[in-house]
């Protein structure tokens, strides 16, 4: 097994919750497996979500790396109550990065002035509205699902959680309980968004 692996598997090793004890009382190698781990997750929920109008500003890369960054900062005043608890304190501290880019992508206009000679290789903007009435059409029907629900789908949809992590998340007893539960919130989600098409 080459080093590179190691580095990977190693922070599946132990639970969040564990890391984050640990990188409380000062284990520097815990706080690496922390952002060895999340930093990917991160980057997977993130992608998207910067509004177009904010993305000449700041890549969502360094955004997620800043977000983290702070969160570690901060982290010996995070009280870790489940495993689960890092996970939305970190993704809520990103929430908040993204929300002061977007009002600060408005407040600023774009960027770059338009060109009309070259076409741009950019989603036009009926794709881009599109994509975000699809994006606002989601993030609606999240807000109307039980909390247990929308748990369930952003750690195995959006963060991408294996399915032994979802379950610790979920405090579900096995893993078939965690499929379980990530197949019955997707149903909501899906009857959720198909409410919100109706006009």
């Amino acid at each position: 097994m080459s080093k590179s692996n190691q580095v990977i598997s190693v922070p599946e090793a132990a639970s969040s919750f564990e890391l984050v004890v640990r990188a409380r009382s000062g284990d520097t190698n815990a706080l690496n497996d922390l952002c060895a781990r999340y930093l990917p997750r991160l980057q997977r929920w993130a992608h998207g979500r910067l509004p177009a109008s904010a993305r000449g500003a700041i890549d969502t890369h360094d955004l997620v790396q800043e977000a983290l960054t702070n969160v570690v900062q901060r982290l010996d005043k995070f009280e870790p109550r489940h495993e689960g608890a890092f996970q939305a304190y970190v993704r809520q501290a990103l929430l908040n990065r993204i929300r002061d880019e977007a009002r600060r992508g408005v407040r600023r206009g774009p960027a770059e002035p338009l060109e009309s000679v070259h076409p741009t290789k950019d989603p036009s903007p009926l794709e881009e509205a599109i994509g975000q009435e699809a994006l606002e059409r989601y993030e609606a029907a999240m807000t109307r699902l039980r909390p247990d629900d929308r748990e369930a789908i952003i750690a195995r949809i959006e963060l991408g959680l294996p399915y032994p992590e979802v379950a610790a998340a979920l405090r579900k007893p096995s893993i078939p309980a965690a499929h379980m539960a990530v197949s019955r919130a997707l149903v909501r989600l899906a009857q959720e968004m198909s409410r919100g098409t109706v006009r």
